[in-house]
């Protein structure tokens, strides 16, 4: 292809181009956000076609145009997922015969491979979410989706821990790792990888009625999530030490606030062991401990929220880097899932914590006050994912007349 008609993305790809198919998946679930707690599906944790139906013979004008969004937003954000899934894949097949990618592979920036098993572990979310909405009578033999479900987010969970073997084989036996050039959040993408591939393997435990499903959803999920936790945790205190020392690396500095997805997939993960813990082992969770619970996360993230914008601001990021005369970077993807999981948290708090203990009633003033946030983050993410896809991925025009270089 001629080199001048390639798209940013094209003509200097990097694995963190995943994050575009990552972004395009969470938008996929603010949309089911909508079908999740604002139609009834009683006699199962999940609404299913027959549940999204029947809601709208019954519903009013403004109840079957949420659901007409929900599902328009479904299907198009799954098409765009999906799409740059296999962009991506054909993309990085070829970047990994050159040069580019054997020098990757050598410096910090190796963990930037994570971004592949943390994009198809989404992908499997994302599949799931569209045949719960799309596919009528898919709950009657969802059992033996399950261990399906299963079996490919122990795949997925398998080749991160490949990537992450290579990374930390180099790195603590060789040594080569710049702990100065380590100034910003990005060695998190490995935790967060592995917290997308944990609350995928809760799924089960929270929809299953198969004891044995629920259990080794349970016991699967828990290893991916205490591995993820102790990850982080190393992470950040690495970090802190080269960002207080050097500052924040200008490029990287979106990663500040990769702990809001990273705490958002966690916290579900943690609400769907509950729910199995509940169904299958009569292990049961107050409503006001779920509160609690919940209103402990959503502050971490108000914090790191707080932080983040506060040093992009600093640096001028917005000018540097989503601006048409700016800089181009991939990493500028990870400014979309930040909003999306905060925006996904916020529903579950105001549901599960303030509807559930009773502080607010639902579909009240104040339940859509505290749920404006949500769908204001919501919309703000689509316009910026489209921003960065029109810097990254739009070709450059051709002037009329003029011959394109060979």
């Amino acid at each position: 292809m001629n080199v001048q008609s390639q798209s940013t993305a094209e003509a200097h790809y990097s694995p963190l181009y995943f994050l575009a198919a990552l972004g395009a998946g969470g938008l996929v679930v603010t949309f089911f956000m909508y079908l999740m707690f604002w139609v009834p599906h009683k006699g199962q944790p999940v609404p299913v076609f027959e549940d999204i139906w029947a809601y709208t013979q019954i519903a009013n004008l403004s109840g079957q145009i949420a659901v007409a969004v929900a599902l328009f937003g479904v299907a198009i954000f799954a098409i765009l997922h999906f799409y740059l899934i296999i962009w991506n894949l054909r993309q990085s097949a070829d970047f990994r015969k050159s040069a580019a990618y054997e020098k990757l592979l050598k410096s910090n920036a190796e963990t930037q491979t994570m971004a592949a098993p943390l994009a198809l572990a989404m992908s499997v979310n994302v599949g799931f979410i569209v045949g719960l909405v799309f596919v009528p009578q898919l709950w009657s033999v969802v059992e033996y989706l399950f261990p399906a479900a299963i079996i490919a987010f122990v795949a997925i969970g398998y080749y991160a821990f490949q990537l992450l073997a290579r990374f930390f084989g180099r790195v603590m036996v060789e040594g080569r790792f710049n702990s100065s050039a380590n100034n910003s959040f990005a060695q998190l993408l490995p935790a967060f990888a592995l917290s997308m591939v944990a609350v995928g393997l809760a799924a089960p435990s929270a929809m299953s009625q198969t004891k044995w499903i629920v259990g080794a959803s349970e016991i699967l999920s828990t290893f991916f999530i205490v591995t993820s936790v102790i990850m982080t945790m190393i992470a950040i205190v690495m970090a802190v030490q080269s960002i207080v020392k050097n500052g924040t690396a200008p490029e990287a500095a979106p990663t500040l606030m990769v702990v809001i997805p990273f705490i958002t997939v966690l916290t579900i993960a943690l609400l769907r062991q509950n729910h199995g813990l509940h169904t299958a082992f009569e292990i049961h969770t107050s409503a006001g401990e779920t509160f609690s619970f919940l209103t402990q996360m959503l502050s971490i993230q108000v914090l790191f929220a707080l932080l983040g914008l506060l040093v992009l601001k600093r640096q001028n990021y917005k000018e540097m880097f989503l601006s048409n005369a700016g800089k181009r970077s991939a990493g500028s993807y990870a400014l979309v899932c930040p909003g999306v999981a905060l925006s996904v948290m916020i529903h579950f708090w105001v549901n599960k914590g303030l509807v559930a203990t009773g502080l607010i009633a639902k579909f009240g003033a104040a339940y859509w006050a505290f749920t404006a946030p949500a769908l204001i983050l919501q919309l703000a993410m689509i316009i910026l994912l489209f921003k960065l896809h029109d810097l990254h991925f739009a070709r450059p025009k051709i002037a009329s007349g003029a011959m394109p270089a060979e």
